[in-house]
């Protein structure tokens, strides 16, 4: 949508930067292009010319304009000389009244002009006239913007009352309309997203090594070059994607959260339906089960280092036969990559006496660690790890004790303190106990990990792997360990890992 109506910067005092906003780009009223001709009107007006646009789409007005992507950096002087900015309208610079004159007062002071489309000339905040009506024009547009929240906040308590959507959907689910830009006529669940997050949750279930947590996942995505959340939503609905990364701290939240049982959801929170239970719009990407473990499998860790992240194949595995301190990657510009202990140059008091320090060529070392590996383990079957939930029972005796201790939440808080909802509560929370009771009574498999075999060996997954990163995985399941030695020693490269009783072997 970035206009290409622009010329170059010229210091004729009238070099000016066009400003446009939209809280929404689906917004015909006040649309990019109609912005567009109301800002190249306007810089004529004043004998002025655009030398570039400042575009911030999808962004409210309630936003500071010094935050925002595309105005604040030329506010904050970070992108070239240029003497004002013009807006088709006050609320295109912002909608908060205090954001609006603090701006204006910002370019004042530095010398430069605001203008807009329908006030003539320059806004002249030495006029008081002039200021008085730049402050009622802003205070009017945090009026309609206060205006606008309202509107949001009712339609959010209706869709609630009435159990449909309002807010965005989760990731792993979409909103489905039966005409373009209608109502949303029901929730399902997003095939893409969906199977992303099922392998993310899959891969922390089943790791036993400590080797795949969140921030290797955001990472591992990133690299992959799999959308993140965001970038996903704005492909969704015709955007074009920002290229944002992973978040370890977003996996965690969409893991978490009851939103991926196909929940409606308000205030972070499942909404209680008329029988006691969350109401539900979609089929839940996991049971409730799972998402425990989710919860405790993503809780913050304090033991041990912190995982690798990176693509080197024995990041994390390999160390000094010396000192025993991890290797790192050295990477001189005379020779290829090579691993090699820096403990002593970094200051390790235990490592005082590393000498001579033991490198060896990333490559030759890779290749020993890979030949070594292909040879012990190479033909053995692929078990797949996979966290099975049993009968359900348990997931759904989980699921009513915690909707009764949403119940108790509530009561506690105020609510059900009527006469009719006080019945309500009693009749419900004691229905709930029954159920409990009858799916308590019934016969229940376990929910726990099983093994299920894939056909496929060692050998074949190593060869298909996508990178080095899915490798090291292998290791470390197979508790991989490499120490090196100095040049000289008799065997420089040792390689441990497990063996059928789980103990260690050279």
């Amino acid at each position: 949508m970035k206009s290409v109506i622009k010329t170059e910067y010229d210091g004729c005092g009238r070099c000016l930067i066009g400003v446009r906003r939209l809280s929404r780009t689906s917004d015909a009223t006040s649309s990019p292009e109609r912005q567009e001709d109301q800002v190249l009107r306007a810089a004529v007006s004043v004998g002025g010319h655009i030398i570039d646009w400042a575009d911030d789409w999808e962004v409210s007005g309630a936003t500071d304009p010094l935050t925002r992507e595309g105005l604040g950096p030329w506010l904050l002087n970070k992108r070239g000389p240029y003497d004002g900015i013009v807006g088709a309208a006050v609320d295109r610079v912002g909608r908060n009244q205090r954001d609006v004159l603090n701006t204006a007062y910002l370019i004042h002071g530095q010398g430069r002009i605001l203008v807009t489309y329908g006030h003539e000339g320059p806004w002249d905040l030495d006029d008081p006239a002039d200021e008085m009506r730049l402050s009622m024009e802003s205070f009017g547009a945090q009026m309609e913007l206060r205006a606008i929240q309202k509107r949001n906040r009712d339609e959010t308590l209706r869709a609630r009352a009435a159990g449909q959507p309002k807010q965005r959907p989760s990731y792993g689910y979409r909103y489905m309309r039966l005409t373009p830009g209608g109502k949303v006529d029901h929730v399902e669940i997003d095939p893409v997203a969906a199977g992303t997050i099922r392998n993310v949750a899959e891969r922390i279930l089943t790791d036993e090594t400590g080797t795949i947590t969140l921030n290797t996942e955001a990472t591992r995505l990133t690299r992959a070059g799999v959308p993140s959340p965001s970038d996903h939503r704005a492909a969704l609905y015709g955007r074009k994607p920002s290229g944002q990364p992973w978040r370890a701290s977003a996996i965690k939240v969409i893991l978490t959260s009851e939103a991926a049982l196909g929940y409606l959801m308000h205030g972070g929170r499942p909404v209680t339906g008329k029988d006691g239970h969350p109401v539900r719009l979609a089929p839940p990407l996991w049971d409730r089960a799972t998402r425990d473990q989710l919860i405790t499998k993503t809780a913050p860790q304090r033991k041990g280092r912190r995982a690798p992240r990176g693509v080197n194949l024995l990041a994390g595995i390999a160390f000094c036969a010396n000192c025993g301190e991890r290797l790192h990657v050295l990477s001189r510009s005379s020779a290829p990559q090579a691993w090699g202990c820096i403990a002593r140059v970094r200051g390790v008091q235990t490592s005082q006496h590393c000498k001579p320090a033991p490198t060896m060529a990333m490559h030759d070392m890779d290749q020993q660690v890979t030949e070594w590996f292909l040879a012990r383990y190479g033909t053995g079957q692929v078990m797949r790890r996979e966290f099975d939930p049993g009968t359900g029972y348990a997931a759904r005796i989980t699921e009513i004790e915690a909707d009764r201790k949403r119940l108790r939440e509530d009561r506690a808080a105020g609510l059900y303190d009527q006469d009719d909802d006080a019945q309500w509560y009693r009749t419900e929370y004691a229905r709930m106990g029954r159920e409990i009771n009858e799916l308590k009574a019934l016969p229940d498999r376990p929910a726990g990990m099983r093994s299920v075999p894939t056909g496929r060996n060692l050998a074949d997954d190593w060869h298909s792997a996508p990178d080095n990163a899915a490798r090291r995985e292998m290791l470390a399941e197979f508790e991989v360990r490499v120490t090196l030695s100095p040049r000289g020693a008799e065997k420089r490269v040792r390689i441990s890992g497990m063996t059928t009783d789980r103990q260690t072997e050279e």
